[in-house]
């Protein structure tokens, strides 16, 4: 192909990639505008609430939606521009070029990919860092300070933050040398080794996030006995669950928002509680105007009957399943692309195909469409993944106690309760909670 063919491709497949990007961008925004549309129509508590939620909290509920909705839409315009002037003016060429100059500064070859790929992905992270703090800060000490969200300190919100840059370039640059140094010598089916690498990583890093990097942010300590304890541990035996550990970790330092999760694998399986999930660990500071937050021994035991579920019914093994085979997939394309110049030549690079690049090109520009419609897919399969759990909680006897937990959930995470269904099927993994709530009342659903 010649050259003056390549830049005419390389020219129509940006004006295609910046077109896509802001349909895509387009749509989000609709959907953001009929949720926004009804949250203002909505000012009273509607019918099917009324016994649910006293008008108080389903006003901030409804108040924290709207400007968390208002700052989601002003972020994602400006993530959209930063995104869209990137592509016209060449900042990867540049981003490349700084790497270079850098990496031969330090006395590395200009021909060695690899660290100047490890270097430009540095030069990346930083920039990215930068250009999102502002938002960060934002959103940390006024959006979720105003909804008396934010536990932190200044001083804390700093050390976390440097703590995360650092812990993510340890993570991710070794990891993307890996893989420019696989394809470099993985031949016509460097495809397959890179998916064999990076399901290996994928194994590795479920075994020591929780154990290694998660503990470097947040304090997690073994649950006291108790009756919590007890119950958790008979219903852990009860399911053949191999509860491994229990731990009980402060979150409230950094959010009143509450959550629970399982981890872990064969014989070796542990479960993490929030503080702020459970009411006797729940320490409440000046700013709570409501002290009665947090879930009682029944309502946590019932929120675990559902995560339980989830590993009873092997939804985290599809989930990873799923995830590999589209990773796979994404690798293949990849491997079809990797030598096409005009791909390159629209990110502005007419004379060299640098693997790294490439990779991100794919990814992150050419795969648009593939991404959304498995982000789509993937909501579809965690909505269904989330009734089966509940319904799994049902048939253990624990409904009562897993809807009113639902329902103090929402109320202690000002958790809107009503969704445009367009919206909701688009953007929500976790069915709104009415939906729940009629799903545990069905008694087909047995």
């Amino acid at each position: 192909m010649s050259s003056s063919i390549e830049q005419f491709v390389g020219e129509n497949l940006r004006c295609e990639l910046l077109a896509l990007i802001w349909i895509l961008w387009s749509w989000k925004f609709y959907l953001s505008l009929r949720q926004t549309k009804l949250m203002n129509k909505l000012v009273d508590v509607p019918g099917e609430l009324k016994d649910l939620i006293t008008p108080e909290v389903y006003n901030k509920a409804r108040l924290y939606a709207i400007d968390c909705n208002y700052f989601s839409n002003i972020k994602s315009l400006f993530s959209t521009f930063v995104t869209t002037g990137m592509i016209l003016f060449f900042a990867f060429r540049h981003f490349w070029d700084w790497a270079v100059k850098i990496s031969t500064a330090c006395g590395i070859s200009k021909h060695n990919e690899i660290l100047i790929g490890g270097t430009c992905m540095l030069i990346m992270n930083i920039l990215s860092t930068i250009v999102d703090l502002p938002f960060s800060v934002y959103n940390t000490f006024w959006l979720e300070n105003k909804h008396g969200f934010n536990k932190q300190t200044v001083s804390f919100y700093i050390k976390d933050q440097i703590k995360k840059f650092i812990v993510l370039q340890i993570i991710v640059i070794p990891l993307k040398c890996g893989v420019v140094w696989i394809v470099q010598i993985g031949g016509d089916y460097f495809f397959v080794y890179l998916w064999v690498f990076t399901g290996i990583v994928t194994l590795f890093m479920l075994i020591i996030y929780p154990e290694v990097i998660a503990p470097l942010f947040d304090k997690y300590s073994p649950l006291p006995e108790g009756e919590l304890r007890t119950k958790i541990e008979e219903l852990a035996s009860s399911l053949g669950f191999p509860l491994y550990k229990l731990y009980i970790v402060e979150g409230s330092k950094r959010s009143s928002h509450s959550n629970a999760y399982l981890y872990g694998f064969h014989k070796h399986k542990r479960i993490v509680l929030f503080d702020t999930l459970v009411k006797e660990y729940y320490k409440p500071d000046a700013n709570d105007t409501d002290k009665d937050k947090g879930c009682e021994t029944d309502e946590v035991v019932a929120v675990l009957a559902h995560e339980l579920g989830h590993w009873k019914l092997n939804h985290t093994f599809k989930c990873l399943v799923l995830s590999q085979v589209n990773i796979l997939l994404i690798f293949i394309i990849f491997a079809k692309l990797l030598n096409y110049q005009p791909m390159y030549t629209a990110f502005g690079f007419s004379d060299s195909q640098p693997i790294f690049i490439g990779l991100i090109i794919v990814m992150m520009y050419i795969l648009i469409p593939l991404n959304t419609l498995m982000g789509f897919v993937s909501v579809v399969i965690s909505r269904k993944f989330e009734f089966q759990a509940d319904n799994f909680a049902k048939t253990l006897g624990h409904t009562v106690p897993l809807k009113s937990a639902l329902v103090k959930l929402h109320k202690d995470n000002l958790g809107f309760p009503v969704f445009d269904k367009l919206y909701s099927g688009w953007h929500h993994s976790h069915p709104p909670l009415l939906e729940r709530l009629e799903a545990l009342d069905d008694k087909k659903s047995n």
